[in-house]
């Protein structure tokens, strides 16, 4: 009976031991999970921190694949953008010269005539000449022998010195001095030595635009009113032929030269507004920029650049749009805070003489209204004070 009894408590004393031994296990097994887990979060952080991580850094890598896509379908289309800006040009020119041009000479008094014949040929002009340097014109790269160069920073993608100013377009695949942006509708990147020419395009294509929607409003009223009454006789004579009733006199119908006219008309104005919208949009946005002495990349830059000092305290939160002052709300004395400057601007009108390249009076003549090959001032690799600023600003705090 005692044997039993001891047999039995030494199975139970074996049993209890072997439950211990399993959740002593089991437990040891959940500390070694949870420390891999931990140990593999604090690596993947490790490996991924950055101190300029932020919600745009995430977003850009999200979308880095979208960006792949449309550098490459932007290269590949250029041409076929071009192609499709000169074609809708010069289909406003014929439209002009063969259906607006006989008319005006035949009901127009002579002054108006002259006005005509004057602005639209001197528009014409100045359009075509910006348009072809724009899309012919480099906008300027950095040397490529590095010792030939003192650069501000590294580009990751050449691994090359990159000046101040300059920045990798991923299209061209090639670092442009003074980069604005690539523009698809010139096929070549807008940058130092093209930008005046692509701001000028922009310009005058969209007051040549203008020009053509205010003076042919009269005329896209009447032809638009014409071809309301072509369908509308359409209507009738489908209506007569259908009912064969040949004792009634059918109505008359339009030729194929004034169906073609009226639509044209139509065509022009409808065409030549959308894009003066459309232009003029994106021509009062650079003129914001140029005022500014900023770039569309530049102006990104300078924004992020400023909310990262305003939140570290070092900037008032008013600030200059290139040569403003401003006064914070913080509670550091105003001998510590400073205003974010452009470096690069030298108030509003300094900047457009810079940009347009007038030194003396008569540029504004032979240099802006006029076609003019001139060269910006600087190479695009130093940034010297221009000999039309007329006083010099020293950047309180830039990048």
């Amino acid at each position: 009976m005692r044997s039993r009894q001891r047999m039995f408590a030494a199975v139970m004393r074996l049993l209890l031991k072997c439950l211990r031994l399993g959740r002593r296990r089991r437990f040891k097994l959940v500390r070694q999970a949870e420390q891999l887990w931990h140990y593999g979060h604090l690596c993947l952080r490790s490996l991924l921190y950055n101190s300029f991580t932020n919600g745009d850094v995430v977003l850009d890598s999200l979308f880095e694949p979208v960006y792949w896509l449309v550098d490459h379908v932007t290269r590949w289309f250029g041409v076929v953008f071009v192609a499709l800006v000169i074609g809708l040009t010069s289909s406003i020119v014929a439209i002009v010269y063969i259906c607006l041009l006989p008319l005006i000479l035949q009901t127009y008094t002579p002054a108006w005539i002259c006005w005509h014949l004057a602005y639209g040929h001197w528009n014409l002009i100045m359009i075509v000449f910006h348009y072809y340097m724009a899309i012919t014109t480099s906008p300027g790269h950095p040397p490529q022998a590095k010792n030939d160069l003192t650069g501000v920073s590294i580009c990751r993608k050449c691994i090359a010195p990159k000046p101040a100013r300059t920045h990798h377009c991923s299209i061209c695949n090639r670092c442009v001095l003074k980069m604005d942006h690539h523009c698809p509708w010139l096929n070549n990147c807008v940058g130092h030595y093209n930008h005046r020419y692509f701001f000028s395009f922009c310009l005058f294509m969209t007051m040549g635009c203008i020009y053509c929607s205010i003076s042919g409003w009269e005329m896209f009223r009447d032809a638009y009113a014409a071809i309301e009454r072509m369908k509308l006789l359409e209507k009738e004579r489908l209506q007569v032929a259908a009912n064969q009733t040949y004792y009634q006199t059918p109505p008359p119908t339009f030729s194929f030269r004034q169906r073609a006219f009226h639509k044209s008309v139509v065509y022009l104005w409808v065409l030549c507004s959308s894009v003066a919208l459309a232009l003029g949009a994106l021509t009062l946005w650079h003129a914001a920029l140029i005022t500014r002495g900023e770039t569309s990349i530049e102006r990104h830059i300078n924004r992020k650049e400023r909310q990262r000092l305003q939140k570290k305290g070092k900037v008032s939160i008013a600030h200059s749009m290139g040569a403003g002052w401003g006064r914070a709300r913080c509670d550091a004395p105003l001998s510590v805070l400073q205003v974010f400057r452009n470096p690069y601007s030298y108030g509003s009108w300094d900047n457009w003489k810079v940009f347009l390249g007038v030194d003396v009076p008569r540029h504004w003549l032979t240099r802006v209204l006029l076609p003019s090959p001139h060269l910006p001032h600087g190479t695009g690799l130093s940034w010297d004070l221009p000999p039309c600023v007329t006083e010099q600003r020293t950047p309180l705090l830039a990048i």
